[in-house]
């Protein structure tokens, strides 16, 4: 079937498509959320469909706003009304109809838990099978003498109480409940019917008859107090009797408490399985939770299970856990001479072999109770490793990984839990990816759809595209000048056609320029020594300046390490910025040759809903000054401060310059609506009034860059600062557009719009991390000549990249490898990149040479 076209955005006239699977498929019809043109589209069931475009076109509209929206809408409101109230409400996106729909989840890119807690274990719950491993087989050790543990005998644990000096005063108690929820009435009478009169309730003693009510919701610990008494000689026989009562009541452990020389109390627990054979020390009961870090029973006193102790800024090292996180007879627990820290701080790839391998160090008893524990950890284990993060720690820190990294975490969690009839929506998986790991992405994501579900995936990556069973491209422009469907079909039906710009790329009629000659070699170096950061393994890195350099490795190699945490700080160090200490390294040399160091990172460009590209980019303040010297401004006497919504004298009072109210919905969740005095513009009626070529300021701010260009054509001042975003390929956004709405990859590209905007002196050092993130082809074409212009003007600009056509593009590439994690950081390969292409058995070049070899042919 050809692909089929729209032409049209009118609702009366739509453009229609009918899939191949016909009544199989999710069908969209009259989609019209953002700048999605009125548009239908059938999504075929069980099938690889990927969505393709420029930025801003409307893939995420149609994918994430559109489908994705919908079906959890649908979700939520066949839930009660109870159930409804601790989840967030959706509203019904703008759309006809949507049938055929299955539940749909999202495996993004999006943080989710900024919990310090989590980790790339618990993120999988493969933690979960961990902390039940160490609680059934592991061997506990004393922590004070290192001993293994085991059983104390209730004569034990009576001679040891009768060796009190006289007259200490002991408490005997039976631990009944240990940190359970509930309000525990029954625990509560089978004390009461063993004959006793008192309970330790979380930590006081009370008469039962007292006990206040405990809350059901609340963890409660309870001990029922057996016997109170003070050590002498004729003692034993009493205490013995107290023992064995305390003993029957708690299934085997009994807890003391025994008043010291200052009067306090002292606790201790004897456990007649759990003692100490050479120093006599007793513990608790190994369970689950002793090895959790979000538990109070688990996790390490000191730092409270986070690792490190001190401010954020000055966080070190926990002294008390070395960074374990848990408390030290959690640590103290081994398997074949192991924690389940030790286990958590191997790569992926050493863990999953070790625990294939733990069955002949354990008894024939804890191999059929570890067998499938194991079984299943390694089968996670191997699912992780296939989507390309065996480099990654079941301990690494889960907001420490990249938004790629955390989303293919999220995608091997979703292959193993063996879901089928879902609609899986994906928000380019390949970000952060080496190509020499693209095969096994798709893979896994085919073995997904394999598995009966559907798979909707927003990509820029070619490999990608080639393995869709469908592609859908959306353009052919962005923002008002997209949100049409261009064409619809396999991927050589796209390539082959003329009217698809993600067609002519596929096809090769147009590709993204390689240089014919390269810059000359530059005599000024920047040289860093010895770097140890992480991974890396003593690498010397030497870069020619007044180049476009470009970092490339596997994932996991070292890349970030080496540029992002050592390189970055060091230098910021000899420019007297602020910056994170850098990395271990031995020296840096040619710091002297840069006058300016810039990040341009992904981190959003404000957290505010006020917070937007005009304000970021300074666009604001000089059309702010535009407003304020108009006739009609100076008349009323309004300065420049009055055009801002920030302003309390130009803002609408009722939303205060948000534009929307909240409205409490008592059980269901808060609704916004637009603000019923300003319509949604933000500023109030006088401020409205004052226009400017018969455009008010929230007009202007209500302007695509594209419109803002054209309107300010004879105001330099602004007309400098719009075009700087124009040209990064941001001319579909809205000036005042809210920040928390942008892509990463966008807020990045208004960082560099905003840096080129600035006059250039020269010897700056611009560094970025993967600019190529959600760019389509074209995209990456303008964003180049934007680096190429930025390195014209006598600057260096660095980037980390997996993106091939702009690493082709380099003056100087350093490749790390050659893979990651353990296995990695080490300095490959170093040189223009027709160098790197020729090095054997390299991944890197092995790619360069075939974008190399196609640029010559085209």
């Amino acid at each position: 079937m050809p692909p089929v076209k729209s032409t049209s955005t009118s609702r009366r006239k739509r453009a229609s498509v009918k899939s191949r699977s016909g009544a199989h498929a999710i069908r969209i019809r009259g989609a019209r959320v953002n700048n999605l043109q009125n548009i239908d589209v059938d999504i075929p069931r069980d099938a690889l469909t990927v969505i393709t475009g420029v930025s801003g076109s409307g893939k995420s509209s149609l994918a994430f706003d559109t489908l994705y929206a919908e079906g959890q809408r649908q979700y939520i409101d066949s839930l009660s009304a109870y159930a409804r109230q601790f989840l967030d409400q959706i509203p019904r996106p703008d759309v006809d109809s949507i049938d055929g729909l299955a539940p749909t989840l999202a495996i993004d890119q999006k943080p989710g838990s900024t919990n310090a807690r989590s980790t790339v274990a618990t993120v999988t719950e493969i933690y979960d099978y961990l902390r039940l491993l160490y609680a059934r087989v592991g061997t506990p050790h004393c922590v004070e003498c290192g001993s293994a543990i085991s059983q104390q005998s209730s004569e034990v644990i009576r001679d040891r109480l009768a060796e009190l000096p006289d007259g200490t005063k002991l408490v005997l108690m039976a631990p009944m409940i240990r940190g359970r929820r509930g309000e525990h009435r029954d625990i509560l009478d089978s004390i009461r019917v063993a004959g006793l009169i008192r309970a330790r309730v979380d930590g006081e003693i009370h008469a039962l008859e007292d006990i206040p009510p405990l809350a059901a919701k609340k963890n409660h610990t309870i001990d029922a107090v057996v016997d109170r008494l003070v050590i002498r000689e004729d003692i034993e026989s009493r205490l013995t009797e107290s023992i064995s009562l305390a003993l029957r009541l708690s299934g085997g452990m009994i807890a003391t408490l025994i008043q010291n020389d200052a009067g306090d109390w002292d606790e201790a627990i004897y456990n007649t399985a759990m003692a100490c054979a050479d120093c006599g020390n007793s513990f608790e009961e190994i369970e689950p939770r002793t090895f959790s870090f979000n538990s109070p029973y688990g996790a390490c006193p000191s730092c409270d299970g986070i690792g490190k102790v001190g401010e954020k800024d000055r966080e070190t090292v926990c002294p008390v856990c070395q960074g374990g996180r848990l408390r030290a007879e959690a640590l103290a627990v081994t398997i074949d001479s192991k924690s389940i820290v030790d286990l958590t701080a191997l790569p992926l790839s050493r863990a999953a072999e070790w625990l294939g391998e733990i069955e002949t160090s354990l008894s024939e008893l804890h191999q059929r109770v570890a067998r499938p524990i194991c079984i299943e950890v390694v089968r996670r284990l191997t699912f992780l490793q296939r989507v390309g993060v065996s480099y990654l720690t079941l301990d690494r820190a889960a907001h420490t990984l990249s938004g790629g990294e955390l989303q293919r975490v999220r995608l091997a969690t979703s292959i193993g839990s063996g879901l089928v009839g879902v609609c899986y929506v994906l928000d380019e998986p390949s970000i952060g990816l080496h190509p020499a790991d693209h095969d096994r992405l798709i893979q896994c994501i085919r073995d997904l759809q394999q598995q009966g579900n559907t798979l909707v995936v927003v990509e820029h990556d070619e490999a990608t595209m080639w393995a869709a069973d469908v592609l859908i491209d959306i353009g052919p422009g962005a923002g008002s000048g997209g949100g049409q469907l261009i064409g619809i079909g396999t991927p050589q039906e796209i390539a082959a056609d003329k009217k698809s710009l993600t067609g002519q790329y596929l096809s090769g009629t147009r590709r993204i320029p390689i240089p014919s000659t390269r810059r000359p070699q530059s005599k000024k170096w920047l040289t860093i020594k010895n770097v140890r950061t992480n991974n890396l393994k003593d690498v010397t890195l030497k870069l020619p300046l007044e180049q476009l350099i470009g970092v490339s490795g596997v994932s996991g190699s070292g890349k970030s390490s080496l540029i992002n945490d050592t390189l970055y700080p060091a230098l910021a160090k000899k420019l007297d910025l602020v910056a994170p200490a850098p990395g271990p390294h031995k020296s840096l040399l040619g710091s002297q040759h840069i006058d300016k160091l810039i990040v341009i990172d992904q981190a959003p460009i404000g957290r505010s809903p006020r917070s937007c590209p005009a304000t970021y980019a300074g666009v604001l303040d000089e059309i702010r000054k535009v407003f304020a010297a108009t006739r009609e401004a100076k008349t009323r006497g309004f300065k420049a401060g009055r055009f801002s919504f920030n302003s309390a004298d130009g803002r609408c009072e009722l939303c205060k310059g948000h534009g929307a109210e909240r409205i409490e919905m008592n059980f269901l969740s808060d609704l916004f609506v637009t603000c019923t005095r300003c319509g949604g513009r933000r500023f109030n009626r006088q401020t409205l009034q004052v226009r400017f070529k018969d455009a008010s300021i929230a007009d202007v701010l209500d302007m695509t860059v594209d419109e803002s260009v054209e309107f300010f054509q004879d105001v330099p001042k602004v007309l400098r600062l719009v075009q700087s975003l124009q040209a990064v390929g941001l001319g579909y956004i809205h000036l005042g557009q809210s920040s928390t709405t942008l892509s990463g990859g966008e807020a990045q590209r208004i960082k560099l719009g905003t840096e080129l905007a600035k006059s250039s002196t020269g010897s700056t050092l611009y560094l970025l991390d993967e600019p190529t993130t959600g760019l389509h082809f074209a995209d990456v074409e303008r964003l180049l000549g934007v680096l190429q212009q930025l390195v014209d003007a006598g600057n260096t600009v660095i980037v980390i990249e997996h993106n091939f056509d702009l690493l082709a593009a380099c003056d100087w590439i350093v490749d790390l490898g050659p893979t990651g994690g353990e296995d990695g950081g080490y300095l490959l390969a170093e040189g223009p990149p027709e160098t790197i292409a020729d090095v054997r058995d390299n991944a890197t070049g092995k790619f360069l040479k075939q974008i190399l070899a196609a640029g010559k042919q085209g």
